[in-house]
């Protein structure tokens, strides 16, 4: 879960994202004004609560002293997930959230940025949810939305489960 950067009225804030790897669907963020752990245990607190608080995942970040840090650390063993992080320097092991970074500030973001925070919170969520999950074609699922891919793949599984 490495960090963005998006223009917030007269200051930057960080975005903090984790995805859902099996379909690159969003299912938690954060904003903040500082990249602290605090941001990124919010973006990870989402996802914990909405899923019904699984246990033995596993979470992978880059290695920013917010994941490293022992307050992040303990927020991880406190949710049951093992932690996982990228090499040093090495951009490819988070390529779907840089990939997903890329979208949103080619396809959402405006040029100038938004006005306040207020704003930026109101858009991301707009984009993660009702347009990136939900409308936007992805190649990697065979040019269906995110949450029309999910659905599928879960109604064949159960297929398969009560043929057997």
């Amino acid at each position: 879960m490495p960090l963005t950067l998006l223009w917030t009225g007269a200051r930057w804030a960080y975005l903090a994202v984790v995805l859902y790897l099996f379909s690159h669907k969003p299912i938690g963020w954060a904003l903040s004004r500082t990249p602290n752990t605090e941001l990124v245990s919010k973006a990870l607190m989402m996802p914990h609560e909405s899923c019904g608080e699984p246990q033995h995942v596993l979470f992978h970040s880059d290695q920013g002293c917010q994941y490293t840090i022992l307050d992040f650390r303990q927020c991880l063993w406190l949710y049951q997930m093992t932690q996982s992080l990228s090499r040093r320097g090495n951009c490819w092991d988070n390529s779907p959230v840089e990939r997903f970074f890329r979208s949103l500030k080619t396809e959402w973001i405006p040029k100038t940025g938004y006005p306040d925070m207020a704003a930026a919170k109101r858009s991301m969520t707009d984009y993660m949810i009702s347009y990136y999950s939900d409308l936007r074609p992805h190649t990697h699922n065979d040019v269906l939305p995110l949450n029309a891919a999910e659905a599928m793949y879960w109604n064949a599984q159960k297929a398969v489960a009560k043929k057997t």
